[in-house]
């Protein structure tokens, strides 16, 4: 076990999957896989980066993005706009 900080500590990809399935896949049976994949899609792309984070300072990770890496967060943007067309 390593301490906060290793690359061994995974305590916030533990949090994101825990709240993925309590919030979105428990209970719910999906009839197909491209349905069951478009909710995952529609969460993380629409609700999911949207919402504030306490390890990023309390910003949303297209706001992260666009403080540390603008170059890359404005071309995401585009093409998460693009794709979420196509759910």
């Amino acid at each position: 076990m390593g301490r906060k900080g290793d690359c061994v500590d995974n305590a916030v990809a533990e949090s994101f999957f825990s709240t993925l399935k309590r919030e979105l896949l428990l209970g719910n049976v999906f009839r197909t896989r491209q349905e069951g994949h478009g909710q995952v899609f529609e969460s993380l792309e629409v609700f999911y980066k949207r919402q504030r984070h306490s390890t990023l300072g309390d910003k949303t990770p297209l706001e992260f993005e666009q403080l540390n890496h603008p170059s890359v967060a404005s071309s995401e943007v585009r093409n998460t706009e693009a794709s979420s067309e196509f759910v």
